[in-house]
């Protein structure tokens, strides 16, 4: 049987990173690092990690693509839901996110926004998926 435990982030700054989403999104953190290079957000059963990029680099000597602000984003994203997508989509922004799309309702009825960290990650913002 495998749990999916974490999603770690390779940011520049882990405490600034975890301070955003303490701030943008209500999450209380759990640890961070002495050292400042690791720490975690509870969020649920799964939680969001962030690691120093020299931290990462150190685990993974072939490299890997840093996300930055304002470039495209990759190709995956961090969804979290609430009841007032507007209000925490702007919040997000005022806390220095870069809007993509503001919110809009999807024929199925969730509203849903997107936004960049200010690491440059994906961001959905969404209402919670209506009843089928």
């Amino acid at each position: 049987m495998v749990k999916f435990s974490y999603t770690i982030l390779y940011v520049k700054n882990v405490t600034e990173s975890i301070e955003f989403y303490e701030k943008a999104f209500g999450l209380k953190r759990k640890f961070i690092t002495p050292e400042n290079d690791y720490g975690e957000l509870l969020s649920g059963d799964t939680a969001i990690s962030f690691a120093d990029v020299k931290l990462a680099n150190s685990n993974l000597p072939g490299g890997f693509q840093q996300s930055i602000k304002g470039q495209k984003p990759f190709g995956i994203e961090l969804g979290f839901t609430t009841e007032n997508v507007e209000m925490v989509f702007t919040q997000a922004v005022e806390l220095g996110a870069i809007p993509l799309e503001k919110m809009k309702i999807k024929p199925w009825g969730q509203a849903v926004a997107y936004i960049q960290d200010i690491n440059g990650f994906l961001i959905e913002i969404c209402s919670p998926m209506p009843d089928a």
